[in-house]
């Protein structure tokens, strides 16, 4: 086993990434944190050190547990990479639905007619208050 790997070369065999070139381009456009300082993908990553990878919406943090230099299955994951990420961070990839849209299942259609007289009544309720309509000259 190798005391030291190249970064770019980690990221992609604990399959952060889907290329070696995917994690060279995040590491060149600074995506990518090893103990909270930027990277090249030549930066040498060694057991312990911390990494950042920012993919947005989310930075997701790992702890370095083994070095690799080829391509594991997903399930050896966790013997060489350690994930840190806090909830909060991984709280981004489900935002709360809060919209004005009635939410409807997948494959229902298209309203009924019943459907659609009470969301254009809730619509009038909300948009039609007399405080937002212009006022006359």
């Amino acid at each position: 086993m190798a005391e030291e790997i190249r970064i770019d070369k980690w990221l992609w065999a604990v399959r952060i990434f889907k290329s070696r070139s995917d994690a060279a381009e995040a590491c060149r456009m600074n995506r990518v944190l090893v103990n909270d300082s930027y990277c090249k993908p030549s930066r040498e990553l060694r057991e312990g050190d911390i990494v950042a990878v920012r993919k947005l919406p989310v930075t997701y943090t790992f702890r370095v547990k083994g070095l690799v230099s080829n391509r594991q299955p997903a399930k050896n994951v966790p013997l060489y990479a350690e994930n840190l990420t806090p909830q909060s961070e991984l709280d981004k990839l489900n935002p709360p639905r809060e919209t004005i849209f009635i939410s409807r299942d997948r494959g229902t259609g298209r309203p009924t007619k019943k459907e659609r007289r009470e969301i254009d009544a809730l619509m009038d309720d909300l948009y039609l208050d007399e405080s937002f309509l212009p006022d006359d000259e």
